[in-house]
């Protein structure tokens, strides 16, 4: 297959095509073991079928599991892959289904990856679903997250935290500010020692977030890089946004929060790294690494999605 870009800048490539196929090329064309970051969000494993396409049943895990072998050829040893399910639930029935868990794991195996850590991505502003369970029978709260797993060849894939550190909050600065704070057991049989809490780390390290309460959790979430993400994702003025407006196309309907994208691409990869997507959608990934400096392949098997996108890069970037 010959692969020729829809459009391009300095650093990146944007493909229109089905994915197993341009994937299968780009392995051929110079780019196996290469990548450092796979990071992207299949169609999600939905009841209703979607403009941008998915599957349900066994015939989505057995087709998400057909890219496990594809994604472990283009990686470098070190790399990761970062992957985007959304919740399942059974059809005519207020219950959850495991088929986003079991198409997860089957592409586990299939690809021998280890899975360094599960993330949730919260969207405090999603519309309440499932709607007959939340709106009209009122048996169920709304479901607002999605998991984002992170998985990798290796146990230790590069990474490193100090690349996402935050401001201290202002607690632990005057923590910092006094140098004394309460050592000691904990209830928890933790023992801190009396000067575990008195080094300037220049930000706050990302910690594995658990709360008894949704007012905790937006409190930790808002002050320091976790493994719960609060994104709204309502944006409606972006360049994007505005693009299609303006020349009157239908946005893709299941964006990816650029902040997302970046959390992991600094995370995981450094500058020049190159970093793919291979349901790239509205082609947000592309552009957060472009953004930073970060090498990128794209590819969307729906030509209008991937043509819009072009307007999420500026006019300096000057696309091919």
């Amino acid at each position: 297959m010959k692969l020729t870009p829809l459009y391009s800048t300095k650093i990146g490539k944007a493909y229109e095509g089905d994915s197993e196929e341009v994937l299968r090329s780009l392995a051929g064309n110079g780019t196996k073991a290469k990548a450092q970051l796979i990071f992207t969000s299949p169609p999600f494993a939905l009841n209703r079928k979607k403009k941008y396409g998915n599957l349900t049943g066994t015939e989505y895990i057995k087709w998400l599991k057909n890219f496990a072998p594809l994604f472990a050829n283009l990686l470098k040893p070190d790399g990761s892959i970062v992957m985007e399910l959304g919740n399942g639930w059974h059809q005519g029935q207020p219950t959850m289904s495991t088929l986003p868990i079991e198409a997860l794991l089957a592409f586990k195996r299939a690809g021998k990856f280890h899975l360094c850590q599960e993330f949730v991505c919260f969207n405090p502003a999603r519309l309440p679903s499932p709607a007959q369970w939340v709106n009209v029978d009122r048996c169920r709260v709304k479901d607002a997250f999605t998991r984002v797993w992170w998985l990798a060849k290796t146990p230790r894939p590069k990474a490193d935290n100090r690349n996402i550190l935050t401001a201290y909050s202002d607690s632990m600065m005057k923590l910092l500010e006094r140098g004394t704070y309460n050592p000691g057991p904990r209830p928890s049989e933790f023992v801190i020692g009396e000067t575990s809490f008195l080094k300037n780390n220049s930000g706050a390290i990302p910690p594995n977030v658990l709360a008894p309460s949704m007012a905790e959790v937006m409190a930790e979430i808002t002050s320091a890089p976790c493994n719960v993400f609060a994104l709204a994702n309502t944006k409606s003025n972006d360049a994007y946004q505005e693009h299609c407006r303006k020349e009157g196309i239908a946005p893709h309907p299941a964006r990816m929060p650029s902040r997302l994208v970046e959390f992991f691409v600094k995370f995981l990869t450094d500058k020049n790294d190159l970093v793919i997507d291979p349901f790239a959608g509205s082609n947000t990934t592309g552009a957060v690494s472009e953004s930073l400096g970060r090498r990128w392949l794209a590819i969307e098997v729906n030509g209008g999605y991937l043509d819009a996108s072009k307007a999420r890069f500026s006019l300096q970037e000057r696309l091919r």
